[in-house]
């Protein structure tokens, strides 16, 4: 059993890590992306223009932070942590910065073998098999996934001329013990993936208050006699998965000019009102 604590934790998050004194300055992005796969992020960083600012940790690995550029938007890029802990660590520290939306895409397991290899699905809800989810919130089967940029990310897939599918995943710690009992269970309940992260993100944005959004490409295969890879290995099809990561790039972009409308058109407003009322 699992305790969800209520109260302040002992150990406080204090951020990130940085390299110089004077990037402790920086104004973070309010918009993150978060890419699992290393091979796509550091292609990001390869292609256009990104400075890094500092890093996350763990016990064993120190990953790069990069605020990017990508057409009208800066975005803050990072390498998500695979795994239900890993991912926790780095979105409390980021979000500690002043991130407020992140968007976060790799690949998964499929349940459905109609389901093309590196074609999206949208998780709408994630079946909570790991065990991250229930230190942020109280216990339950499900966690409902933020769906405040769905719409908006389903014109971008129109745009880009990508199918998709919808519908729940099945949230596990564990690979090799994703057995046919497990996945006939999961795959009755609806679930279209298996992945390692879904619901605990959900968990972990609704605890700090912040916006998610959540995709995937679709790796291997479940849903056969024998287990097949597909294009589960970085390498493999990644041209397709190169497409993949401009969908979170202008979605982050998109949603960067969005809250800049909102926000101007509240400046605009606001200084009309002093005006009003200094000339009334």
């Amino acid at each position: 059993m699992i305790r969800c604590g209520t109260d302040e934790p002992v150990i406080k998050c204090k951020g990130i890590h940085f390299y110089n004194e004077e990037d402790k300055n920086v104004i973070f992005p309010k918009v993150a992306v978060g890419v699992f796969s290393r091979h796509l992020f550091y292609d990001i960083v390869s292609k256009y223009q990104c400075k890094e600012i500092g890093y996350v940790k763990n016990a064993n690995l120190e990953k790069p932070l990069y605020i990017m550029k990508y057409k009208d938007s800066e975005i803050l890029l990072f390498m998500a942590g695979v795994s239900a802990p890993h991912i926790a660590g780095d979105l409390e520290e980021i979000a500690y910065q002043g991130v407020d939306t992140f968007i976060i895409f790799g690949n998964c397991g499929v349940l459905d073998k109609t389901i093309p290899d590196c074609g999206i699905i949208i998780p709408t809800l994630a079946y909570r098999e790991e065990g991250t989810s229930y230190h942020y919130i109280p216990d339950s089967e499900t966690i409902d996934l933020d769906d405040t940029y769905k719409e908006l990310f389903k014109v971008i897939l129109k745009e880009h001329d990508f199918e998709y599918r919808e519908g729940p995943t099945w949230t596990t710690d564990a690979f090799y013990r994703e057995t046919k009992d497990k996945f006939n269970y999961f795959k009755e309940k609806g679930c279209l993936s298996v992945d390692m992260e879904a619901s605990a993100i959900g968990a972990i944005c609704k605890y700090l208050n912040k916006k998610s959004f959540l995709f995937f490409y679709a790796g291997d295969n479940l849903d056969s006699v024998e287990w097949e890879e597909r294009s589960l290995s970085g390498k493999v099809s990644f041209d397709k998965k190169q497409e993949v990561a401009l969908l979170a790039l202008d979605l982050a972009n998109e949603i960067n000019k969005k809250e800049w409308f909102n926000h101007s058109f509240f400046i605009d407003v606001f200084d009309l009102n002093i005006f009003l009322q200094y000339i009334f």
